[in-house]
């Protein structure tokens, strides 16, 4: 079988490539960044990129990626809210040691009346000033303990509110922005703890899928009917993973699922429910007719066939470039000896329909 480029390590060399000709400083955040404008994922994101100019400055990519990929610039974040919680618990200490001075000195007025009190030979014109000083201070306390715990309670909401932020802000690293799908980082993160024992990997299988020729479909579709498209597959996607498994949207038309088991009959049971739900349930959003078959190839690697995690989404890349150096709509599973072609399992689904 003729072996054809990774397509992720195309991107990847194009990326590179064009970050040294534009200048940009090769930080993992302008990486990413110029990645995603390069893979077109995001119609906004390239348009925005490219209206940057030739010369891009840092500063105006990092306001770019502020946009659209926030988690490369929490520290930011991070920044000020920790500037938030200081500000805020150096507002309660204070509170709390106007407290104390103000609970001393009642402490004092309540002492200077038991004593008038105490006293055998009472002053009843002290023991009145006495009362009357008490009682002024035991309304103000009143009225402090009222201010107190309405200062409490907002400082607990304001502080509350920091927490959420930050939950957020950590939740949108994991989920791309398009589909609602997990992201590539979710991916990745899952898939480490794959080979958190590197001597006893869990047994999981890798889909990798991709729409043929989206780049193409894309153009016909425009930017707006594109995402509308995109989502729609999405939405099979998620629902042929099962509860455990984990669905992802790489970039553009490729999607990827995590399968916690490593039947290959089950697997491919999962993979050809994929397909066969994409050739009924998406639409043409002009007529509201299903569009037919969407070919879409896809690549399948058990985690026992990698000794890790750059080897597990390396050996399913392959067998995705498999499939669609094959003429694509096809399904290609990864063999267990090297790369010769007899250690490939190719299978190919006729189209039914067509866009």
């Amino acid at each position: 079988m003729q072996q054809v480029k990774n397509p992720a390590s195309s991107i990847a060399l194009r990326v590179a490539t064009a970050m040294h000709q534009m200048g940009i400083e090769g930080l993992p955040r302008n990486y990413e960044l110029v990645y995603e404008a390069y893979a077109g994922s995001n119609p906004e994101l390239v348009r925005e990129f490219i209206a940057l100019g030739k010369n891009k400055t840092q500063e105006a990519l990092d306001a770019l990626g502020r946009k659209y990929l926030p988690h490369h610039h929490e520290d930011g974040l991070l920044g000020r809210q920790n500037g938030q919680v200081r500000a805020e618990m150096s507002n309660f200490i204070s509170l709390l040691n106007q407290e104390k001075v103000s609970l001393t000195d009642y402490g004092r007025l309540i002492g200077h009346a038991s004593k008038a009190i105490m006293t055998e030979d009472i002053d009843h014109v002290e023991l009145g000033h006495s009362i009357k000083a008490l009682k002024v201070a035991t309304e103000q306390r009143a009225s402090q303990n009222s201010n107190v715990v309405r200062a409490v309670v907002d400082k607990t909401v304001a502080l509350a509110d920091l927490q959420r932020e930050a939950e957020d802000a950590e939740a949108t690293k994991f989920v791309d922005p398009l589909t609602g799908l997990a992201s590539r980082r979710a991916f990745n993160k899952a898939l480490a703890k794959v080979y958190a024992n590197p001597e006893m990997p869990v047994l999981c299988s890798m889909v990798i899928g991709e729409i043929d020729d989206f780049s193409r479909l894309s153009e016909l579709m425009g930017p707006a009917v594109a995402e509308r498209f995109l989502k729609q597959v999405a939405k099979v996607v998620e629902a042929v993973a099962g509860t455990e498994d984990l669905a992802c949207r790489f970039d553009g038309g490729r999607f990827g699922i995590l399968l916690y088991t490593s039947e290959q009959d089950e697997v491919t049971r999962i993979v050809d429910l994929v397909r066969s739900k994409l050739s009924t349930t998406v639409v043409n959003f002009g007529n509201g007719r299903a569009l037919g078959q969407v070919p879409m190839s896809f690549g399948i690697c058990f985690s026992e066939q990698a000794p890790n995690a750059f080897d597990f989404t390396n050996f399913t890349e392959k067998a995705l470039a498999a499939s669609k150096a094959a003429g694509g709509n096809t399904v290609t599973i990864y063999g267990t000896n090297d790369y010769a072609p007899k250690d490939w399992l190719i299978y190919k689904k006729q189209p039914v329909g067509g866009f």
